[in-house]
């Protein structure tokens, strides 16, 4: 269960992150991706690295505005900082020891459903396959 149940709030997470139309769906994940990357700010153990991987992320998260891709990268990059927090036994909730772990385990969920472009469910059953690793304006996005 402790494995299975963070696969499952990713799953989740992208379910209801597909309830948002686009472009502010991927505008919003932008927003929770940067969010994330500021997680452990408040104590996460790991000093000024704590401040560069909050400035990387925001990096990241910014070009997500307008990425999937980016914001895939940027929880993936989460996904290592996880890792680092959960092997040095500095957990994101200080009081739940494998949180951390937890996050690792969910976060490369998250990271898959962008990279593969966000879709929502009818977008899976109107298409034959998201376009991996492509970023696609809708037509209400282009101008001329």
């Amino acid at each position: 269960m402790q494995y299975l149940v963070p696969i499952g709030i990713g799953v989740l997470y992208a379910l209801l992150m597909s309830l948002i139309r686009e472009p502010h769906r991927r505008r919003f994940n932008a927003v929770m991706v940067a969010g994330a990357g500021a997680a452990y700010l408040s104590g996460g153990g790991l000093g000024g690295w704590e401040f560069a991987f909050t400035a990387l992320v925001t990096y990241v998260a910014f070009r997500g505005l307008d990425s999937w891709t980016f914001i895939g990268i940027g929880w993936l990059l989460h996904t290592a900082w996880d890792v680092v927090h959960h092997l040095k036994g500095s957990p994101l909730i200080p009081f739940a020891h494998d949180s951390s772990l937890g996050c690792a385990i969910c976060d490369p969920v998250i990271a898959l459903w962008c990279l593969w472009g966000g879709p929502s469910p009818r977008d899976l059953l109107h298409k034959e396959r998201p376009a991996l690793l492509k970023d696609q304006a809708t037509p209400r996005e282009t101008t001329s």
